[in-house]
């Protein structure tokens, strides 16, 4: 029997603004509006995009033993991870890592917010509530913890790009203050209200939780809501952000934005695999020298292990726009030998090449006869290490485009920007 596809509250608001829909996760989601995706994509680089991200799945831990339970199964040091000083995780911050199995491989990548003392959010992927639900419950058996599912219970917006701030002054009640201090990977609220969080809601009363994360690279909020509510908000941030530019925006600009900022998509570039010799070391545990982990999680030892011996995953960047299908035949060529696979491959339409530099629509020392008109760039997993620089060849069987593997991608990004510098 077929399974059912869902929607989200919004479904029927995407359907009026002409949206193009596909089946995502287990959801009916818009892929791109009438603006189409170059445009909802090169709106995040220099105005706003809004998206409905109500797919994603939400997990509360309540109970004495939940931290202990976290620092148990999620990658992330969370007495460790916050700020540019590794402080411990606290109320009104939030940390990105992975939930690993014994092997090390990825069941799921995810934001832990912290609410309260003994009180967390997990954020996981479309369809892995229940999954992940199931085991963070497996390995709390006899603990005191309380895990609760909340999927399709909580709505969510992102408004993501330089003018994300001043369209939420518009719909929040009391933005300044709200404000002062919001750095990135912050949150503000909790949309239930029934926490100890400062209140956060809009200028209707509607309560929210205002993140100061997202999924582009650039700067932005997430926006949580009860799902009753989530309508009323994407309507507000729309009323208030459309002489500004912002945009509706599908799945088809969120993966080429992601892409672009160096962000893995979970079971894509990240998945049933050890967890180690890609971008995103950060998300683990190492003390300096990566010889050793802060702290014991589920997978450790097979992830040192695999050190060694493990797939390498990198990025790359091409040299004009033209992409090839990711997937496992599509072939990573090195000379005449076949090292790997494409994980991803999109094109950033924000990105472009002059004299063998990278630049973004929005780089300050982009040269003034560039035209941007996009880049090709993703993630390959490739059978040995290699160092940025290295040229590739990329081979589908209808097109081979010519890469080079590089440390970063889309220069110029604005997520880390500070709050006061983007509202001036």
């Amino acid at each position: 029997m077929d399974s059912v596809i869902k929607k989200t509250a919004l479904h029927a608001g995407h359907l009026e603004l002409g949206a193009h829909m596909a089946d995502f996760g287990g959801y009916e989601m818009p892929l791109w509006y009438t603006a189409g995706a170059r445009a909802e994509h090169l709106s995040v680089l220099t105005a706003a995009g809004m998206f409905d991200t109500s797919h994603m799945a939400l997990i509360r831990i309540r109970g004495e033993d939940s931290r202990s339970l976290l620092q148990g199964l999620f990658s992330k040091d969370l007495d460790h991870c916050t700020g540019p000083k590794a402080l411990p995780l606290a109320p009104g911050r939030c940390a990105y890592g992975v939930f690993c199995d014994v092997s090390g491989h990825v069941l799921d990548d995810a934001l832990v917010y912290m609410l309260e003392k003994d009180h967390y959010l997990i954020v996981v992927n479309a369809g892995m509530g229940g999954i992940i639900k199931e085991h963070l419950s497996l390995f709390s058996e006899g603990e005191h913890v309380a895990v609760e599912d909340l999927t399709d219970r909580v709505g969510k917006v992102d408004v993501q790009g330089p003018l994300a701030g001043k369209i939420l002054s518009e719909v929040l009640k009391d933005a300044p203050a709200l404000f002062a201090a919001m750095p990135y990977f912050s949150f503000k609220g909790d949309w239930t209200l029934d926490g100890s969080s400062a209140r956060c809601l809009l200028k209707d009363e509607t309560p929210i939780l205002l993140s100061r994360t997202g999924y582009t690279g650039e700067f932005g909020f997430e926006i949580f809501c009860a799902m009753e509510d989530v309508s009323r908000v994407w309507s507000l941030l729309s009323e208030a952000g459309t002489p500004l530019g912002l945009t509706p925006c599908g799945l088809a600009a969120r993966d080429s934005l992601r892409t672009g900022a160096l962000l893995p998509l979970s079971h894509q570039d990240i998945g049933d695999w050890p967890f180690v010799n890609h971008p995103w070391m950060f998300a683990l545990p190492f003390t300096e020298g990566r010889k050793s982990f802060s702290k014991g999680f589920l997978g450790d030892e097979a992830l040192m292990a695999a050190m060694e011996t493990a797939f390498h995953t990198f990025a790359f960047v091409g040299k004009d726009l033209r992409k090839v299908a990711a997937g496992p035949d599509t072939a990573v060529w090195l000379g005449q030998e076949n090292i790997g696979r494409v994980l991803t491959c999109v094109t950033d339409m924000g990105m472009g090449l002059k004299d063998g530099v990278v630049y973004s629509i929005t780089s300050p020392d982009k040269p003034e006869d560039l035209v941007i008109k996009g880049l090709a760039c993703g993630f390959v997993r490739v059978d040995r290490p290699l160092a940025p620089g290295i040229p590739l060849v990329l081979d589908d069987g209808k097109r081979k485009i010519s890469v080079t593997l590089t440390a970063d991608l889309r220069p110029a990004r604005t997520a880390r920007k500070a709050l006061s510098a983007m509202l001036a």
